[in-house]
C-alpha cells in the first residue's frame, strides 16, 4: 500500500549510512592503515569486511561505539596479522567527527522539517552524535541513541524505546534508512511504514552494511528524489 504521507507526523531517520556518507568516512579514515600495512582489499571488500566485524562486535553485551569501532580496528589488524603495539585503535573514533553528510542530506532536511517533526535514531554515542549534528545543520525534535537504550539496531528496543520517546502512534510515524538490515527489517516487524534509501544503487554488494532482503514500503536512490516524492503527494 502507498505511503499516505498526509497522515505522518514523525519522520525518523538512520543517521550514518542514510544522511552521514559514512563509506566515505570510513575509507578515509582507513586510508593511512591500508598504504602503512599494504592493505591489498578493494573498497568493497574493505566496507564488507567492516560490516562483518561491526556487527560481531554489537551482538554480544552492549559496548559504547566507540569501543565498537576499536573493536573493528583490531579486527581488521587480525585479519591482517598485523600485531596490536603497532595499530592505532582509535583510527575510527577519532575520524568520525568530520564524516560529512550526502551532498542532498541538508537541503532535504530542510525541506521536510517545514512538513513533519524529525527524529534521528541511531547506533552512535551521544557525544559522538553532537559532533555530527553540526553538519546536518538542521535541529532534530527527538534524538535515540544506541548509548540511550543500551543496545544496537536491528534490536526492537531501539525501536520500542524511540515509541515511547516519541510518544506518536505508529500509524503516524515514518522511518527513511539506508540499511535494510539494522531499520527496514527492525523497523517494519515493529509496526511502521518504511522507506529504504537505497544509496549503494548500481554498486557492488552490501559495503558496510550486513545483507538483508527486507522489503520497504518505498525505495529511492536519495532523499532527494524522497522529498520529491513526499512534495508530489500533497
Amino acid at each position: 500500500m502507498p505511503i499516505d504521507f498526509n497522515r505522518i507526523d514523525v519522520v525518523s531517520f538512520d543517521c550514518y549510512g542514510t544522511l552521514i556518507d559514512w563509506e566515505s568516512g570510513i575509507l578515509g579514515a582507513l586510508a593511512s592503515f591500508r598504504a602503512e600495512h599494504r592493505i591489498r582489499a578493494t573498497d568493497d571488500e574493505l566496507l564488507e569486511q567492516y560490516a562483518a566485524l561491526e556487527s560481531v562486535m554489537q551482538s554480544g553485551e552492549y559496548l559504547p561505539y566507540k569501543d565498537v569501532l576499536r573493536g573493528v580496528m583490531r579486527g581488521f589488524a587480525r585479519r591482517a596479522s598485523i600485531p596490536e603495539d603497532r595499530l592505532d585503535a582509535d583510527v575510527l573514533v577519532n575520524s568520525l567527527a568530520n564524516w560529512r553528510p550526502f551532498p542532498d542530506t541538508v537541503a532535504a532536511l530542510r525541506r521536510l522539517e517545514q512538513r513533519f517533526r524529525l527524529a534521528i535514531i541511531s547506533n552512535i554515542d551521544d557525544d559522538l552524535f553532537a559532533h555530527t549534528a553540526r553538519h546536518l545543520e538542521v535541529p532534530f525534535d527527538f534524538v535515540v541513541t544506541a548509548e540511550q537504550v543500551g543496545a544496537y539496531k536491528p534490536s526492537p528496543r531501539n525501536f520500542a524505546h524511540a515509541h515511547d520517546v516519541l510518544g506518536v502512534p505508529k500509524a503516524r510515524w515514518l522511518h527513511v534508512a539506508q540499511s535494510q538490515f539494522h531499520d527496514i527489517e527492525p523497523a517494519r516487524a515493529f509496526g511502521l511504514a518504511t522507506v529504504w534509501v537505497n544509496r549503494r544503487a548500481g554498486k557492488h554488494g552490501a559495503g558496510a552494511t550486513v545483507p538483508s532482503s527486507a522489503t520497504p514500503d518505498l525505495e529511492v536512490r536519495s532523499l532527494q528524489q524522497f522529498v520529491g516524492t513526499v512534495e508530489a503527494s500533497s
